[in-house]
């Protein structure tokens, strides 16, 4: 069997390599290294596959949340709900925008943010809403949308974890993560579903307005050269990166359903220990990418199971050891423990283990088995 990877991007590349290769030659070649035509190729595929109008590649994950909230044109002090289970770079660039982050608590089922929540969090200062689609799977987004309408709040998708899923409406209707809020974000760090060989991000909408706007400013506020209409950023897509990520795009369902396929095979292994409770998805598993598969440890000991594991040369991952609300950055001494119960249980028992599109049948069965092992 060959060594397992937490994410084996190695493998990966060996199947696309020849593919690769030529596109960075083409870059070379051409020297368009900024803004060139494979940038644009690359905008104009991902705008077909998740049905966006727009598409606004930018320099990495964090800036494209962070562009998409000055996007906005929201006011110091303004507040943004958003949860407190997930990783830094969410909480992160509301604070750097100098707007107030309100943390809520997450569903236990799918980890995800607690429409609930977000109605009880609501003041008169809250002017946005940022559901995270963690480790793949997405938010509720028809009862978030129906909260943000009713209170008239924006909507930014942290989409850094989900490109590719689907969400599924009540009547039938079915939307890939991207196109169900105002604007949305994500980020291309070499692990993600959709990942670069560098850093990388993109923002979507499907707002022609909102998107002329941020064009400016990913680009130093400009439209036209040397005229700086808007206080912008340098936040741009590097041409060879987005060459990676056309050739990687044409394979991303497969990538997904590579994750699915392991996902329900560790699940098969795993769903009937008492000390196990594996990730919810639906029948369909359309609106899961698997990002992590990530088990909740109920009744054991989760940290002996990480460091059995390390010592059988198996990888694995906590996300997220600490919530925001007791990051030291972020503390608020009027927030409460007792408005995180979910999020406050999830960071002790939370465990994900190996997950990428070249997981072996064997790989997996010897990892439910190691963790089976320790369990008993």
């Amino acid at each position: 069997m060959e060594p397992i990877h937490m994410v084996d991007l190695k493998g990966q590349y060996s199947f696309i390599a020849d593919e690769v290769k030529a596109a960075l030659d083409g870059v070379i070649e051409s020297t368009a290294f900024i803004n060139g035509p494979a940038v644009k190729d690359f905008q104009a595929n991902l705008e077909a596959y998740l049905g966006v109008k727009h598409v606004i590649p930018c320099a990495n994950g964090t800036d494209a949340l962070q562009i998409a909230l000055m996007g906005l044109k929201l006011q110091p002090g303004d507040e943004v709900i958003t949860a407190d289970f997930t990783f830094a770079a969410t909480v992160e660039v509301i604070s750097l925008l100098r707007l107030k982050p309100v943390l809520v608590d997450v569903d236990p089922k799918t980890f995800n943010i607690n429409p609930e929540a977000i109605e009880a969090a609501i003041t008169l200062k809250t002017k946005a809403i940022i559901p995270v689609h963690l480790f793949g799977q997405t938010a509720d987004m028809e009862a978030i949308n129906a909260i943000a309408d009713k209170h008239k709040l924006f909507v930014v998708e942290d989409n850094a974890q989900g490109i590719g899923a689907t969400y599924n409406y009540k009547d039938g209707r079915k939307v890939k993560t991207g196109g169900l809020s105002h604007v949305a974000a994500t980020s291309f760090f070499p692990s993600k579903n959709l990942g670069a060989y560098g850093d990388g991000g993109a923002i979507f909408t499907n707002d022609d307005e909102l998107a002329h706007f941020i064009r400016g400013i990913v680009n130093h506020g400009m439209y036209e050269r040397y005229y700086h209409d808007v206080v912008g950023v340098n936040s741009r897509l590097d041409a060879m990166q987005a060459a990676i990520l056309n050739v990687k795009l044409k394979y991303l369902d497969y990538y997904n359903e590579r994750r699915k396929e392991a996902a329900i095979r560790y699940t098969t292994l795993l769903k009937d220990h008492p000390n196990i409770i594996t990730p919810y998805r639906e029948a369909a598993c359309s609106s899961h990418v698997f990002h992590q598969y990530t088990l909740r440890i109920i009744h054991h000991d989760r940290d002996g199971l990480v460091k059995y594991l390390n010592e059988n040369d198996i990888p694995c991952g906590v996300y997220y050891p600490v919530p925001l609300h007791r990051q030291k950055a972020y503390i608020d001494p009027t927030v409460s423990e007792d408005d995180f119960p979910v999020t406050n249980q999830l960071v002790k028992e939370v465990i994900s283990l190996p997950m990428h599109s070249e997981l072996t049948v064997d790989q997996i069965e010897h990892i439910a088995a190691k963790v089976m092992a320790y369990l008993g």
